[in-house]
């Protein structure tokens, strides 16, 4: 139903955002978002926001099954702290796991409850058949203000500056992991519904009603390592947490709480995948560890590394090493899914015939330049092995050039690339039946070559052509051509 997004940053709220830093437990706020998405376009739309006391919001969960109708966010920086926050946001021994009915939220919503808030953000809508995005502001954000509007936000404390925060494939458990703790706490869904039904507070924050730790704990689980971050879930009721400081993996039970097995990583685990591991119904098979940091797992390359990973079979009660292999990065949040998911729904070209490009050049015989004030257009068309037109004249300084290339090949696989020298390094890859638009201002008089960045045939080199800049106010006239007698507009 929504896609939904914790501020990592609190910020001033209201008209007046020029304020003293210093002021931040006065001024500052955080928001946590809820997209709706259209279940049948999949179109985004901000739906609310609720409006949060100062703090950081980290990572989020939905729930599953009997917790399905609620969310569940990690948070840190409790003491609302806004400078050397290594230290001055590490000083509760607990800070919170926040628990939102969004069920109880969309019915304040629809119910016209909250705020119209003032804002200005981008609504940008890809377009799949122009090829292109559009973009509409809007100007205001539906708020809803948990101290107002009560029984929809609660707080359960969680040791210390929680990071990851998991929900086990039953709905009944969250798996929190305090990066400087040394337990992970694992709450219970039933019992966080008892306390909240038994009102068994351990007061407020900010207004907001703060559950006791104990009444909804499920259980701790004991030396599990060092710097717990994120967990996965198998099939089987078990759970695996990646470990920062002590560079391991951890197995342990979700019912029993008991460590069942670790095994090494190489180095200083961040996330970690277990395919499905974060739905009601994981495969299970595999971990993979994605790691922060690589040191000698590799040959060197200089100061900057790539980030390793490591591929673990978790299908008997141990954990077993198959792979260890380089990432870009390290992916955050990622998952696996058999191939047949997606690979039916791949697609493989874009139908020229479908193209809605507004510059889209179908064919060769409708390539031409087009000059409108000190815009020219180029409809240009990329086919093995030349481009169309591949030699322009009448172009002046001070012109803004927009080179539309439209990929005229129907056949999987032969993208082409285009640019232009002086782009400033940009340049775009143009699918099959695709259409793209790289912007271009000259910025000296002469002939400038233009060129396809993707090979695609033996005579992949011989895909240029040039451009002639003339000083501004020359009367050059504009002309355009392939192979034959020029074009003139």
């Amino acid at each position: 139903e929504y896609v939904i997004a914790g501020t990592r940053f609190s910020i001033p709220m209201g008209a007046q955002q020029d304020v003293a830093i210093n002021s931040y437990k006065d001024n500052f706020k955080g928001t946590l978002s809820f997209i709706s998405v259209n279940p049948e376009s999949g179109r985004l739309k901000l739906a609310f926001q609720i409006l949060m006391p100062g703090m950081d919001f980290d990572l989020s969960r939905g729930g599953k099954g009997p917790s399905a109708d609620w969310f569940f966010f990690s948070c840190y920086n409790s003491e609302r702290a806004n400078t050397l926050l290594e230290v001055n946001a590490s000083q509760n021994d607990k800070d919170f796991i926040v628990a939102v009915n969004w069920k109880k939220a969309e019915e304040y919503m629809k119910a016209g409850k909250g705020v119209r808030s003032k804002s200005h953000y981008a609504h940008n809508i890809y377009d799949e058949k122009k090829h292109s995005a559009s973009t509409t502001w809007e100007e205001d954000v539906l708020t809803l203000d948990p101290t107002v509007l009560k029984d929809f936000v609660y707080l359960m404390p969680c040791p210390k500056s929680p990071h990851g925060c998991d929900v086990d494939p039953t709905g009944k458990f969250i798996a929190a992991s305090g990066k400087l703790a040394a337990v992970i706490p694992v709450f219970s869904f039933d019992k966080m519904l008892q306390a909240i039904e038994s009102k068994t507070y351990d007061g407020e924050y900010q207004g907001i009603p703060v559950l006791k730790y104990e009444a909804v704990l499920h259980g701790e689980v004991q030396k599990p390592g060092l710097g717990p971050l994120h967990t996965e879930f198998d099939a089987n009721g078990n759970a695996y947490t990646s470990m920062f400081v002590s560079s391991e993996i951890v197995k342990w039970n979700v019912q029993s709480l008991q460590v069942l097995d670790r095994v090494p990583t190489y180095y200083s685990i961040g996330h970690l995948c277990v395919p499905g591991g974060d739905t009601r119904k994981p495969w299970g098979k595999y971990v993979i560890a994605y790691n922060k940091i690589t040191k000698d797992r590799f040959l060197p390359t200089g100061p900057e590394l790539t980030q390793s990973a490591q591929l673990y079979d978790i299908s008997g009660d141990k954990m077993k090493l198959l792979l260890d292999f380089p990432t870009i990065g390290e992916p955050h949040y990622a998952n696996a899914v058999p191939a047949e998911l997606i690979s039916k729904n791949s697609v493989k070209i874009y139908k020229l015939e479908e193209n809605a490009h507004p510059y889209v050049a179908k064919g060769e015989g409708q390539a031409k330049v087009v000059r409108e004030g000190n815009k020219v257009h180029v409809y240009m068309t990329a086919i093995r092995s030349h481009l169309t037109p591949d030699n322009i004249e009448g172009v002046r300084m001070g012109d803004e050039v927009h080179f539309h290339v439209t990929n005229l090949e129907q056949d999987w696989d032969i993208p082409h690339g285009f640019t232009i020298r002086g782009s400033t390094n940009g340049e775009t890859l143009i699918m099959p039946g695709e259409t793209q638009t790289i912007s271009w201002k000259p910025d000296q008089v002469g002939v400038t070559p233009f060129y396809c960045t993707d090979f695609c045939s033996a005579l992949h080199q011989e895909m240029q052509g040039y451009i002639r800049v003339s000083p501004a106010g020359s009367n050059i006239p504009l002309k355009y051509w392939t192979g034959d007698e020029p074009q003139v507009q």
